[in-house]
């Protein structure tokens, strides 16, 4: 069995950059909910509570994506021959998940609201959800650098950025209950509020889904990967071509490489194993080189 001793110090150190972003952005947010919660039970403002109880979900989110960044730096068992590196995936899953159920609870609770209206206590609303603005502004900056190639941190990052959204839109909602006395102002905004969280979340949906059940990570061309193992020296035809997400971070191979001249196999394979990691970030990799195809001469994926 071949190990990759870099493999565990690269995740420590990931797990080490986000760990002290995790912890500074959940004591910020559950000290902010609690404030939150009750003034908005004080006001009646709907906007309020609807955004204390995204924040709620956002540490539960932020709790649930640290959690799984740590789980991913646990070593191999002979059981978890992976280690337990797909937490990550469920992380960004349940994240996505919580995201559209607090959507629905907005949703309708601001329809409701709409035909019974509450007495809304416009500068309450304004002062507590300029904290927030402020809040989830600062937690979603530390974020900011390792969402792009981690998608368990671009779940806690985009949950973050749709709460500065939201506690944008309820200061407006605040400023314009002040100025006008309309209280259908504050159901309208927490749609408007639904609407904006959804659209973030429907992409990590998709992605943390198609990572769960083993598709091709996003940023990755199968047809280019193909094309490059058929360029190989010596080698006639790929097949049995397979590739899927171990985390949010990483990614595996398995492929049966074609190749009738015997000899300068370990080469090929060498060569391989380095362009996967370098061009398509896959640095977990089984190749089986073969004289010829057996069971799936003329497809790739099979």
């Amino acid at each position: 069995m071949h190990s990759h001793p870099d493999h565990g110090h690269g995740h420590a150190h990931h797990f080490n950059t986000h760990s002290r972003a995790f912890a500074l952005g959940v004591t910020l947010n559950l000290a902010f909910v609690a404030i939150e919660a009750a003034y908005g039970l004080l006001s009646g403002s709907l906007a309020l509570l609807a955004d204390a109880g995204h924040n709620l979900s956002d540490v539960l989110g932020l709790v649930m994506a640290w959690g799984a960044s740590w789980l991913a730096t646990r070593k191999a068992t002979d059981r978890n021959t992976y280690g337990l590196k797909k937490s990550t995936v469920l992380a960004a899953l349940f994240n996505a998940l919580f995201l559209i159920a607090a959507v629905g609870g907005i949703a309708w609770e601001a329809i409701r609201r709409f035909s019974d209206p509450a007495e809304v206590t416009g500068l309450t609303v304004l002062v507590v959800a300029g904290i927030g603005v402020l809040v989830n502004g600062a937690t979603m900056l530390l974020f900011l650098k390792g969402q792009d190639d981690d998608l368990n941190i671009r779940g806690a990052f985009l949950h973050m950025a749709a709460d500065t959204a939201v506690s944008v839109g309820v200061v407006v909602a605040g400023l314009l209950i002040m100025i006008t006395g309309q209280a259908w102002i504050d159901p309208l905004v927490s749609l408007v509020i639904a609407v904006v969280i959804f659209i973030g979340t429907w992409r990590l949906l998709k992605d943390s889904l198609n990572l769960a059940v083993d598709a091709v990570p996003r940023d990755i061309d199968p047809d280019a990967v193909f094309q490059r193992l058929r360029q190989l020296p010596g080698v006639t035809s790929v097949h049995h071509l397979h590739i899927w997400g171990l985390s949010t971070t990483e990614n595996a191979l398995t492929v049966h490489l074609v190749k009738p001249e015997p000899g300068h196999n370990d080469e090929v394979i060498e060569a391989a194993t380095e362009m996967l990691a370098h061009d398509f970030n896959i640095r977990h990799v089984t190749i089986q080189v073969e004289q010829s195809a057996s069971g799936c001469p003329n497809m790739a994926y099979c």
